[in-house]
């Protein structure tokens, strides 16, 4: 009887560090998929996704030896913030704007308390690591939308 998990289709990453025989893409041919697709306004996740499923590229690690973000950085077109801490402050911001027209929504006061508690980890995290400024502060009526 199949489980009944919700989540992930648990789908497992390649095994090999090597890149698959099949794949016949080059470390060049790689390296200018991942900056056209960057060019073009995708995020390090989305270009992972569209080079696994329209390109046929598993990973780009085995192939390359640095992962898209590290390709994004030595082609200085990294965005300044890390995708997750982004997507974090993005989801906290439209939840605060839900939270002005709806002020007695007590479950999603609770979502936007967890939600920063989140960000306020993940930026100790990269602040410690060197991936933000130390004065790096979040402050929630700042927060981007997009």
């Amino acid at each position: 009887m199949p489980k009944t998990e919700k989540g992930r289709s648990h789908s497992i990453r390649p095994v090999s560090k090597r890149p698959p025989a099949w794949c016949r893409y080059t470390t060049e041919e790689v390296e200018a998929l991942v900056i056209k697709l960057a060019k073009e306004g995708h995020n390090s996740s989305r270009i992972g996704t569209i080079l696994r499923d329209q390109y046929g590229i598993p990973l780009v690690k085995p192939i390359m030896g640095k992962t898209v973000t590290q390709i994004l950085k030595d082609a200085e077109l990294a965005p300044s913030l890390p995708e997750d801490l982004e997507n974090l402050l993005n989801k906290a911001s439209r939840l605060y704007v839900h939270l002005e027209k709806n002020k007695k929504d007590q479950p999603n006061k609770r979502s936007l308390h967890l939600i920063e508690s989140r960000i306020y980890k993940l930026s100790r995290y990269y602040r410690r690591e060197g991936v933000l400024p130390q004065d790096w502060k979040y402050k929630a009526k700042t927060a981007s939308i997009r």
